[in-house]
Formats: structure tokens, C-alpha cells, sequence
């Protein structure tokens, strides 16, 4: 089984559940090296899939007979500052991974981890399902959009055996700070030890969220390796809706010390969704899927994480 991006946020807590269930696990990634504890068979350091040749080698060599493809520019914050090297990883980089299964490893099962940000903003109150139609509004969402058309493109056109997720928004351990959830906990860890102001610096929090926590998430993706439907695409998600604005209250809460909340106009994309909420229905239908660890288990989870980090340097 091979995973690409494996050095990532998500590709970390998928590498240890997929050992737990006695998984032979390979992985490329950016890194000089693969996360810890290191459970990988094997890992391709410094593993770019906008270089086609190479990947294409690579699979011709590994031969795995699952591929999970979580390799991607995964900020939509970023791509606004980056959109090219947004579209080359995420579209041309799908291709190129489709494109090496077909010619090394045609039988082989590919989960290829997609966006709940396709769907765009939604009407308040509403849940998107796999029918929605795509309205993305960041550089990402719709470089996530193309990939998707490509994995189905692949499964009808080529016969791959292909899975899409439309992955909603995750959280836990682990997580670099571009992300909302570890940037205010590394935040709110700072303060705590006298290292900053006591002001939380935020972007835009009036939007709603539908989050789950990556431990879920990941269970999710060995459930859909393991018994997707070939050719399927399914959101992964709550089903409900958490305004950020009261999740970092949340937060803040849990601090030991007062802390307020300031805006910082450079935090706040240029366009951003309202609300977006997504519909597990089907996975909960075809593989019994749903998430079992709290929100508020993952904000205690990431803050007492980076009150270590910060206590020790």
C-alpha cells in the first residue's frame, strides 16, 4: 500500500491506523524524512508528483496495490498566494498519479482525497450532498474540483478502480499553524508562558464549519479502502455545523490566563464561504461510518499539544 504525502498532517495518523490493522505501509513525501514513530516499509523523500516520469517509475518499481493520494497544496489561504503551484500539485499532480496507476498498477484500489470546499457556500440550514453542484471560491477548492473530475473520469473512462472523498474540514494533533485551530492553540500556549500579548490574533470567524477530527477522518478512509464502492465519492464530515467564532471562545476558554480576541486584516482570505455544511449520509448508509471523538476532546487534545511544544523550547 502506498500513500503519497504520507510526511503530512493526515498522512501521520492514517500511516499508524492502517499499521494497526496490519497494513504493509509505503509512503513518499516532501520531507527528508517520514513522520514519527516511523511505520513505513518504505519512504521516497523529497517525492514531487508534478514530476511525471518519476512517479510513474516509482510505481513501476513499488507496485502497490492500494494507492491513497493525499499528496496536495492543501490551504485554501495559500492558494490565494500561490494559485499556479496550487493547480500544478493538485491537478497536474492527480494526473500524473492516475496516469502511473493506469500504466503500472491498473488493478489496484485508489482513494483519492478530495475537498468539502467544491461545494462552495451553501443556504444556512442546509446539508451539501454528493449531488450538489460545484461552486468553489478559492484557487484550492477549484484545483480539488478538477482533481475529482479526473478521478471520475478515471473510473469511467480508464476502469480504475477509484474512490473519491470530499474530505469537510479536520482538526487535531499533529496540524501545521496555517491552519485556524493550531495557530490560536500555539497562540493561546504563548501567552500562556508570558512569550506574547494576551490577544488572540484571528481572521474572519462569522462562517459556519462542519469539522471532524482527523482520528475520525482517518477511520473513515480505512473504511472506504477497504469496502468503497468502486467509482464512488462520498463526503466525509459531522454533518453539523460549528460556528468558528464560538469554537475559538471555546478555545479561549480552556486558557488559564484572560485573553482577547483581535482581528488581524492579513488573516482574512479574499473570499471566503459563509456556511458550508456537508451530508454523511451516504457513508454512514454503505459503510456505517461515524465520527466518535468529540470536538471538544480535539481543542483539548491540540492545546495540551502545544503547551508542551511550548514549554519545552
Amino acid at each position: 500500500m502506498l500513500v503519497t504525502g504520507v510526511s503530512g498532517f493526515v498522512g501521520a495518523h492514517l500511516t499508524r491506523a492502517l499499521v494497526e490493522r496490519g497494513a504493509a505501509v509505503e509512503g513518499t513525501g516532501a520531507d527528508d524524512a517520514p513522520p514519527t514513530p516511523n511505520d513505513l516499509q518504505h519512504y521516497e523523500p523529497h517525492f514531487d508528483v508534478r514530476e511525471a516520469e518519476r512517479v510513474r517509475t516509482h510505481f513501476e518499481a513499488r507496485r502497490p496495490d492500494v494507492v491513497v493520494h493525499l499528496a496536495a497544496q492543501s490551504s485554501a489561504g495559500e492558494s490565494f498566494k500561490a494559485p499556479t503551484e496550487t493547480f500544478a500539485i493538485n491537478v497536474l499532480g492527480t494526473w500524473n498519479v492516475i496516469e502511473a496507476i493506469r500504466s503500472a498498477v491498473p488493478e489496484a484500489r485508489a482513494l483519492l482525497v478530495g475537498t468539502g470546499e467544491v461545494y462552495g457556500p451553501q443556504a444556512e440550514g442546509t446539508r451539501a450532498g454528493e449531488d450538489a453542484p460545484f461552486r468553489p471560491v478559492s484557487p484550492y477548492a477549484l484545483s480539488k474540483a478538477a482533481a475529482d473530475a479526473m478521478g471520475a473520469l478515471a473510473h469511467k473512462s480508464f476502469g480504475l478502480d477509484t474512490v473519491r472523498t470530499r474530505s469537510f474540514g479536520h482538526l487535531g494533533p499533529g496540524q501545521t499553524t496555517r491552519f485556524f485551530l493550531p495557530s490560536f492553540a500555539k497562540q493561546i500556549a504563548e501567552i500562556e508562558a508570558g512569550r506574547r500579548e494576551p490577544r488572540l490574533e484571528v481572521g474572519n470567524l462569522d462562517v459556519v464549519r462542519d469539522l471532524c477530527d482527523v482520528r475520525d477522518v482517518v477511520a473513515a478512509y480505512v473504511a472506504l479502502i477497504e469496502r468503497g464502492r468502486a467509482g464512488g465519492v462520498y463526503n466525509v464530515c459531522r454533518g453539523q455545523g460549528v460556528s468558528l467564532a464560538d469554537l475559538t471562545r471555546d478555545l479561549i476558554a480552556r486558557a488559564r490566563v484572560p485573553i482577547s480576541i483581535e482581528t488581524n486584516p492579513a488573516l482574512v482570505r479574499p473570499a471566503d464561504v459563509p456556511y458550508l455544511v456537508g451530508d454523511p449520509g451516504l457513508l454512514q448508509r454503505e459503510l456505517d461510518w461515524r465520527p466518535g471523538i468529540s470536538l471538544d476532546q480535539t481543542l483539548n487534545d491540540v492545546l495540551d499539544e502545544w503547551r508542551a511544544t511550548i514549554s519545552s523550547s
